[in-house]
Protein backbone atom coordinates (compact mmCIF):
# COMPACT_ATOMS: atom_id res chain seq x y z
CA UNK A 1 0.00 0.00 0.00
CA UNK A 2 2.76 2.21 0.80
CA UNK A 3 4.65 1.92 -2.66
CA UNK A 4 1.55 2.49 -4.16
CA UNK A 5 -0.37 5.43 -2.32
CA UNK A 6 2.57 6.38 -0.37
CA UNK A 7 2.26 6.66 3.87
CA UNK A 8 0.13 9.56 3.74
CA UNK A 9 -2.62 8.16 1.60
CA UNK A 10 -2.55 4.61 2.83
CA UNK A 11 -5.06 4.10 5.67
CA UNK A 12 -3.90 1.27 8.49
CA UNK A 13 -7.57 -0.19 6.68
CA UNK A 14 -6.33 -0.71 3.41
CA UNK A 15 -2.77 -2.09 4.85
CA UNK A 16 -4.59 -4.18 7.17
CA UNK A 17 -6.67 -5.64 4.13
CA UNK A 18 -4.08 -6.01 2.06
CA UNK A 19 -2.00 -7.93 4.32
CA UNK A 20 -5.11 -10.19 5.43
CA UNK A 21 -4.72 -9.98 9.02
CA UNK A 22 -6.53 -8.25 11.86
CA UNK A 23 -5.91 -4.56 13.03
CA UNK A 24 -5.15 -5.73 16.07
CA UNK A 25 -2.35 -8.07 14.81
CA UNK A 26 -0.84 -4.92 13.07
CA UNK A 27 -0.84 -2.99 16.73
CA UNK A 28 0.88 -6.15 18.25
CA UNK A 29 3.43 -6.66 16.28
CA UNK A 30 4.31 -3.10 14.66
CA UNK A 31 2.33 -0.86 16.69
CA UNK A 32 0.80 1.33 14.39
CA UNK A 33 1.30 2.48 10.22
CA UNK A 34 4.53 4.73 11.56
CA UNK A 35 6.63 1.39 12.94
CA UNK A 36 5.19 -0.94 9.95
CA UNK A 37 7.00 1.81 7.27
CA UNK A 38 10.20 2.22 9.91
CA UNK A 39 10.11 -1.80 9.75
CA UNK A 40 9.87 -1.95 5.81
CA UNK A 41 12.79 0.97 5.51
CA UNK A 42 14.80 -1.15 8.27
CA UNK A 43 14.09 -4.54 6.38
CA UNK A 44 15.03 -2.66 2.89
CA UNK A 45 18.54 -1.47 4.73
CA UNK A 46 19.43 -4.58 6.16
CA UNK A 47 18.88 -6.71 2.67
CA UNK A 48 20.98 -3.65 1.14
CA UNK A 49 23.68 -4.52 3.70
CA UNK A 50 23.76 -7.75 3.55
CA UNK A 51 24.19 -8.19 -0.14
CA UNK A 52 26.35 -5.31 -0.37
CA UNK A 53 28.71 -7.20 2.72
CA UNK A 54 28.29 -10.74 0.42
CA UNK A 55 29.79 -9.17 -2.69
CA UNK A 56 32.51 -7.46 -0.57
CA UNK A 57 33.50 -11.08 0.89
CA UNK A 58 33.66 -12.78 -2.68
CA UNK A 59 35.70 -10.04 -3.70
CA UNK A 60 38.26 -10.14 -0.68
CA UNK A 61 38.01 -14.05 -1.48
CA UNK A 62 39.22 -13.69 -4.86
CA UNK A 63 41.17 -10.62 -5.42
CA UNK A 64 42.26 -10.16 -1.84
CA UNK A 65 43.19 -6.56 0.02
CA UNK A 66 42.32 -4.55 -3.39
CA UNK A 67 40.26 -2.06 -1.27
CA UNK A 68 38.74 -0.66 -4.69
CA UNK A 69 37.33 -3.50 -5.80
CA UNK A 70 35.95 -4.62 -3.13
CA UNK A 71 34.12 -1.03 -2.82
CA UNK A 72 32.80 -1.09 -6.30
CA UNK A 73 31.34 -4.78 -6.14
CA UNK A 74 29.48 -4.09 -2.62
CA UNK A 75 28.82 -0.55 -5.04
CA UNK A 76 27.27 -3.00 -7.72
CA UNK A 77 25.58 -5.02 -5.05
CA UNK A 78 23.40 -1.92 -3.68
CA UNK A 79 22.37 -0.69 -6.85
CA UNK A 80 20.93 -4.03 -8.31
CA UNK A 81 19.02 -4.05 -4.84
CA UNK A 82 17.88 -0.58 -5.88
CA UNK A 83 16.89 -1.99 -8.63
CA UNK A 84 15.15 -5.34 -7.77
CA UNK A 85 13.31 -2.68 -4.76
CA UNK A 86 13.01 -0.38 -6.97
CA UNK A 87 9.04 0.33 -5.45
CA UNK A 88 10.57 0.60 -2.38
CA UNK A 89 13.79 2.70 -3.00
CA UNK A 90 11.35 5.39 -4.11
CA UNK A 91 9.26 5.13 -1.80
CA UNK A 92 12.01 5.74 0.90
CA UNK A 93 13.61 9.19 -1.14
CA UNK A 94 10.11 10.36 -1.99
CA UNK A 95 9.48 12.66 1.12
CA UNK A 96 6.26 11.28 1.93
CA UNK A 97 7.42 9.18 5.24
CA UNK A 98 6.30 9.38 8.35
CA UNK A 99 7.09 12.48 10.80
CA UNK A 100 11.04 11.92 12.10
CA UNK A 101 11.74 9.74 9.13
CA UNK A 102 14.13 12.14 7.63
CA UNK A 103 16.43 12.14 10.80
CA UNK A 104 16.28 8.22 10.74
CA UNK A 105 17.50 8.57 6.88
CA UNK A 106 20.18 10.92 7.44
CA UNK A 107 21.47 8.79 10.67
CA UNK A 108 21.64 5.55 8.37
CA UNK A 109 23.29 7.99 5.84
CA UNK A 110 25.95 8.76 8.43
CA UNK A 111 26.71 5.12 9.28
CA UNK A 112 26.48 4.09 5.42
CA UNK A 113 29.55 6.44 5.39
CA UNK A 114 31.42 5.06 8.56
CA UNK A 115 31.06 1.84 6.79
CA UNK A 116 32.58 3.28 3.70
CA UNK A 117 35.53 4.58 5.49
CA UNK A 118 36.37 0.92 6.98
CA UNK A 119 35.96 -0.58 3.64
CA UNK A 120 37.97 1.81 1.89
CA UNK A 121 40.79 1.99 5.14
CA UNK A 122 40.25 5.95 5.05
CA UNK A 123 42.16 8.04 7.74
CA UNK A 124 40.31 10.42 10.04
CA UNK A 125 41.85 12.96 8.02
CA UNK A 126 39.90 15.66 6.45
CA UNK A 127 40.15 15.12 3.15
CA UNK A 128 39.57 11.56 3.30
CA UNK A 129 36.18 12.16 5.15
CA UNK A 130 34.96 14.72 2.67
CA UNK A 131 36.06 12.12 -0.27
CA UNK A 132 34.12 8.87 1.40
CA UNK A 133 31.20 11.60 1.75
CA UNK A 134 31.26 12.25 -1.48
CA UNK A 135 31.65 8.93 -3.04
CA UNK A 136 28.48 7.88 -0.44
CA UNK A 137 26.34 10.89 -1.83
CA UNK A 138 27.56 9.64 -5.43
CA UNK A 139 25.99 5.70 -4.14
CA UNK A 140 22.97 7.22 -3.11
CA UNK A 141 22.37 9.19 -6.42
CA UNK A 142 23.14 6.62 -8.60
CA UNK A 143 20.33 3.96 -6.43
CA UNK A 144 18.02 6.71 -6.97
CA UNK A 145 18.64 7.03 -10.66
CA UNK A 146 18.69 3.27 -10.76
CA UNK A 147 15.32 2.96 -9.47
CA UNK A 148 13.74 5.64 -11.87
CA UNK A 149 14.94 3.63 -14.58
CA UNK A 150 12.46 2.25 -16.91
CA UNK A 151 14.90 -1.23 -17.78
CA UNK A 152 17.07 -3.31 -16.02
CA UNK A 153 19.54 -2.36 -19.43
CA UNK A 154 19.08 0.96 -18.56
CA UNK A 155 19.69 0.35 -14.65
CA UNK A 156 22.67 -1.40 -15.28
CA UNK A 157 23.96 1.32 -17.32
CA UNK A 158 23.95 3.71 -14.30
CA UNK A 159 25.70 1.08 -12.04
CA UNK A 160 28.50 0.96 -14.64
CA UNK A 161 28.58 4.82 -15.26
CA UNK A 162 29.08 4.40 -11.22
CA UNK A 163 31.85 2.46 -11.50
CA UNK A 164 33.66 3.99 -13.88
CA UNK A 165 33.32 7.09 -11.83
CA UNK A 166 34.42 5.89 -8.53
CA UNK A 167 37.53 4.39 -10.21
CA UNK A 168 38.00 7.91 -11.91
CA UNK A 169 38.00 9.68 -8.60
CA UNK A 170 40.15 6.53 -6.66
CA UNK A 171 39.63 7.22 -3.56
CA UNK A 172 42.42 5.19 -2.46
CA UNK A 173 45.20 8.00 -3.90
CA UNK A 174 45.94 10.73 -1.31
CA UNK A 175 45.11 14.09 -3.68
CA UNK A 176 47.80 16.45 -3.97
Amino acid sequence: MFTEKGFADASVAEVVKRSGQSVGSLYHHFGGKTELYLALWEQHQAEHEESAAAAVARVRARAGDDRLEQFIAGTRAYLRGSWERRDLARLFVSGDGPPGFETVRRARGGEWVRQNAVLLDARQEPVDRFMVSVLTVVIGEAAREVAECASEAEAEAVAEATAALIRRMDPLTPLE
